[in-house]
């Protein structure tokens, strides 16, 4: 009787330990009641808690070239941005989206553990891998020129990594076909991300690892700031890169350097989880979708100019140069065989958001739409 009490209470303890486990390994909202934020607010009831975010938001860089690989590190752009999203307030913890739409997408905090060290294998090594028609994200910072192959970030969603000396955060959401990649300064420090497990209209939420929970924050990929904690509000700077094809993309840059596999997990980077997903009509983790313009998992590159927004059907783009007008500028879209785009105006060059067309619309619903 006695073994048997004390097999009951270690199997209590496991469980209570496993429960402890996991649940220290999600990310923590807060809980409470919500206030919105109104203009003078953060000057008087909600001083000491809550900073407001500046008004002003670049929109675009600020130097401008033909060619469609130009190189990110000669853009210049501060590297921190304030966004313009309305702020809230629970429990004295800023945010700018309700907290009822954080949805958890299985996996816990860093379920999906992000690419910390990459390693990086030449053009010839990456075909014993790789086929001409994989998909993933092409990149080029100080002429240094990268392919990060959609059949790795699927398991990993995010890649610390750094190039010519710089760190950039490399970034995926396999849900939301959002490749993007970021300059990770904020504020003057650079930042390592994680896979947070938790999803906003079924797009990545990645937090900074501050090294304590209580400074952490959440960011929104699709939007690319933070949307929950002390940086809601501030936004990454995005850097130029294109969802391309291996093959089209090397090309174009022969001298590229590949994201390698590991040898171990060779098996798992073959196949694709996510099935079917890619083409079907299906959305799910908060998000909805009811537009008859384009098919939901249709890929797009969405922009934004002065608080409007604008998505560009990047399959009806031509290949060469097209000119549209949009907010009162005049955009130059340069689009080669190989699926690079570069859009610039007057001011300078454009940033974009590569992603399926429900992605874009269900963070920016007021968004224009050119398809040709």
């Amino acid at each position: 009787m006695r073994s048997t009490t004390t097999i009951i209470l270690v199997l209590i303890l496991v469980i209570a330990g496993i429960i402890v486990f996991k649940n220290s390994r999600q990310f923590a909202l807060p809980d409470g009641e919500t206030i919105k934020l109104t203009e003078g607010e953060g000057s008087q009831n909600h001083s000491e808690e809550i900073i407001k975010p500046t008004k002003t938001r670049p929109n675009t860089q600020t130097t401008s070239s033909n060619t469609n690989n130009t190189d990110n590190s000669k853009v210049t752009e501060p590297t921190t941005l304030s966004s313009t999203r309305e702020l809230l307030v629970t429990d004295g913890v800023n945010h700018s989206i309700p907290l009822n739409e954080i949805l958890s997408g299985g996996p816990g905090k860093d379920g999906i553990p992000s690419i910390d060290d990459p390693k990086f294998t030449s053009v010839q090594s990456a075909k014993e891998f790789l086929n001409d028609t994989d998909v993933g994200l092409g990149f080029i910072w100080k002429g240094e020129a990268r392919f990060y192959p959609y059949q790795i970030l699927v398991w990993h969603e995010i890649v610390n990594d750094t190039i010519a000396g710089d760190r950039v955060l490399v970034t995926y959401c396999p849900l939301c076909a959002t490749g993007v990649v970021f300059d990770p300064t904020v504020n003057g420090i650079e930042r390592e991300f994680g896979v947070s497990g938790k999803l906003w209209q079924s797009n990545l939420l990645m937090y900074d690892r501050t090294g304590d929970g209580d400074t952490e924050s959440l960011w929104s990929q699709v939007l690319g700031e933070g949307v929950l904690g002390p940086e809601t509000g501030t936004r990454l700077k995005v850097l130029r890169a294109d969802t391309v094809q291996f093959g089209s993309w090397i090309k174009d840059h022969p001298d590229t350097t590949v994201l390698s596999v590991d040898t171990g997990e060779s098996r798992r980077y073959g196949s694709d989880p996510y099935g079917d997903y890619y083409t079907n009509e299906s959305v799910s983790f908060g998000a909805t979708f009811n537009d008859d313009r384009l098919h939901p998992k249709r890929f797009v590159l969405g922009i934004e100019i002065d608080g409007k927004f604008k998505a560009y059907d990047k399959d009806a783009l031509p290949i060469g140069e097209t000119t549209d007008t949009f907010n009162g500028n005049t955009i130059t879209i340069q689009k080669t065989s190989s699926g690079e785009v570069l859009m610039t105006t007057g001011k300078g060059e454009v940033s974009f958001i590569g992603g399926f067309w429900f992605s874009w619309l269900a963070v920016h619903p007021d968004t224009e739409l050119w398809k040709n």
